[in-house]
């Protein structure tokens, strides 16, 4: 790994125009509450501050606090798709294509907005204690990345797409977290060390997949 240091986790910033919904607005400056004081600096007095809005203009699109935190979710996983952008992935069988597109992926989360890995921690801990939450951060994360996921690994050739998709993305938090909040904090692994170690990890799944699908 080289000894670059991600970017501090200041707010993640989005391009903000007259015409910005109102929503996204609030959205993102709940979303960079979180990354700036956590769970408890999101308030809706805090939220319209940060935004430059009227007090009362964030009660006005999230009446509760789990409101307010289901509207973050919701944005963060648009904000999220955005960075990684799984459009760009390989729809083909190349499995050396697909490790490539991956490792553009992930590097460019660690290398481009960080930020947004702490605001899902933060969200991560706080739907474990509000149930009512869970299946929209499940929803939301299942629609825009496993799914995607699980359709690849399908057409690469696997002959358990679902349960490889479950290791392929443990893998991949488990980097993007060491990296950002662990014991690799200080550290981002290059574009070309992630392919090399998603090659590694695509054709042990996959290589062993193709053995038994032949015999």
């Amino acid at each position: 790994m080289n000894a670059a240091a991600p970017s501090s986790p200041s707010s993640p910033r989005t391009p903000r125009t007259s015409r910005t919904p109102r929503s996204e607005v609030v959205a993102d400056a709940a979303i960079g509450l979180l990354v700036r004081g956590g769970l408890r600096a999101l308030t809706h007095r805090a939220v319209d501050e940060a935004a430059g809005l009227p007090q009362g203009s964030t009660s006005n699109h999230a009446r509760t606090r789990a409101a307010l935190i289901e509207t973050a979710v919701r944005r963060l996983a648009v904000r999220e798709s955005q960075v990684i952008s799984l459009e760009e992935m390989p729809d083909g069988e190349d499995t050396e294509a697909l490790a490539d597109g991956l490792a553009l992926a992930l590097h460019r989360y660690l290398t481009r907005d960080p930020s947004l890995l702490i605001a899902r921690y933060e969200l991560a801990l706080e739907i474990t204690r509000r149930p009512e939450l869970r299946e929209t951060y499940v929803r939301t994360g299942t629609a825009a990345f496993r799914e995607p996921l699980v359709a690849m690994l399908g057409r690469a050739g696997s002959a358990d797409p679902e349960r490889h998709t479950l290791s392929l993305v443990a893998w991949c938090d488990g980097m993007l977290f060491s990296c950002t909040a662990g014991s690799y904090v200080n550290e981002v692994p290059t574009r070309n060390q992630l392919r090399t170690s998603l090659r590694e990890l695509l054709h042990g799944m996959l290589d062993d997949s193709a053995k038994h699908t032949k015999r």
